[in-house]
């Protein structure tokens, strides 16, 4: 297992001006009784996906409400994530095959991984199926209190992974679920508690940016930032549907040839179907120059997707099935009415006709997006209504206050 991973001091003072006076304070009493408690997360990489990003901000926060935080990252070949990603997409319904040795490979990688893990904690939270073992190789050892915190649905998972990996689950004493209808059939632990993402409205990602230089940034990249611009920031992945963007952005172009999509993802190391679905997607996009697909090894990181979503005319997330989509709290954030896929945590964001679209298919993806661009006074709006939604219920401070409320009854209990 990794050394802690190294993250960026934070002050909850600095949110004052976006959440208030009343909600920082109100944290600060939360977690007075929790001072000097030591809890550890554990991932399956540091960079690259919406857990990683709610770690490098919720960690440093909860430092400077008087915790002992930290964050690991376990270890890995590519043969182990090549078995964990397919263990994702099996908990969210894929039929994939599992053999036996795909079993042997993940239990090997958690025994490995759990024998590495060193010292006393209070509470280990372990995060998704990758590492979801570790508990059950301790023995237990380590913490009074193991957490599962699932970012996945498997509330219809493909019946192997699922039966494989519920006696590993029973070492939990609690678990945290984005929502209730993502826990699956059968599950083994008692205490579950429900508690979306969130989003950091200071990190790079989200902090404000003048119009000129998120019109100069995108510029950069082959982005004309006089023209309308569809935009979708989402790992390389089919159940982000990238095809399905590209094929809606193509029904829209017959009725506005102006228009230009970018496809921006982020290759992660626990990812190595990534590249493969990557290849996919420029093939599919072939040559057409205002079709952009763009990733973090072209040079854009954090601030430069912040420019994207704030370039947009209309952000699209038009995943099949999806954890949260962190990436529409972002695009929400920012003003920027989104087109979803009507599955997973979108629905919670995206409100019908309120803050954006709900969609099931391609023709509906591109008849919503052709609709705001010919609409923008309502997508303004919409977008208005959006940011405050995310205001009320999708900031760090909330996921903060969840889960300090949760430590506090779960130590007691």
């Amino acid at each position: 297992m990794h050394e802690p991973v190294s993250v960026t001091p934070r002050s909850l003072n600095a949110l004052r001006p976006v959440v208030g006076e009343e909600e920082v304070e109100a944290l600060r009493e939360l977690a007075a009784p929790l001072r000097g408690m030591r809890v550890l997360h554990v991932n399956a990489t540091a960079f690259g996906g919406g857990v990683a990003e709610i770690l490098s901000t919720h960690i440093p926060l909860l430092r400077d409400l008087g915790l002992e935080a930290e964050w690991r990252v376990i270890h890995g070949d590519e043969a182990f994530f090549r078995v964990t990603k397919a263990m994702h997409n099996g908990l969210q319904g894929m039929e994939l095959p599992f053999s036996p040795e795909m079993q042997e490979i993940w239990r090997e990688g958690n025994r490995r991984n759990a024998a590495q893990l060193e010292g006393d904690y209070d509470v280990i939270f372990i995060h998704d199926p990758q590492p979801a073992g570790i508990p059950a190789f301790r023995e237990r050892r380590g913490a009074r209190l193991w957490i599962w915190r699932c970012h996945i649905d498997t509330r219809t998972p493909h019946p192997p992974f699922w039966s494989f990996l519920l006696p590993y689950l029973s070492a939990y004493d609690a678990a945290i679920f984005t929502m209730a209808e993502y826990v699956g059939p059968d599950f083994p632990v008692r205490r579950v508690a429900f508690i979306p993402p969130t989003i950091d409205p200071l990190s790079p990602k989200n902090a404000p940016m003048r119009e000129d230089e998120a019109r100069a940034i995108v510029a950069r990249f082959g982005v004309d930032p006089h023209r309308p611009l569809l935009l979708q920031v989402s790992r390389f992945d089919p159940w982000k549907d990238p095809i399905g963007v590209i094929d809606a952005y193509r029904l829209v172009k017959r009725e506005r040839p102006e228009v230009q999509l970018a496809l921006v993802g982020s290759m992660a190391h626990d990812d190595p179907e990534g590249w493969w679905y990557y290849d996919r997607t420029l093939r599919h996009a072939g040559e057409d120059p205002d079709l952009h697909v763009l990733h973090n090894f072209h040079g854009v990181g954090a601030w430069e997707v912040n420019a994207f979503q704030r370039a947009a005319a209309v952000v699209i997330q038009k995943s099949l099935r999806e954890g949260f989509g962190l990436t529409v709290t972002e695009a929400l954030w920012k003003g920027k009415p989104v087109v979803g896929g009507r599955t997973g945590g979108i629905p919670l964001q995206v409100h019908d006709g309120e803050t954006g679209f709900l969609v099931d298919s391609v023709a509906a993806c591109a008849e919503k997006a052709l609709y705001l661009l010919s609409h923008p006074e309502e997508a303004q709006a919409m977008g208005a209504r959006g940011r405050e939604h995310v205001r009320r219920h999708f900031l760090c401070t909330r996921g903060l206050r969840d889960e300090l409320a949760l430590l506090r009854e779960w130590m007691a209990g």
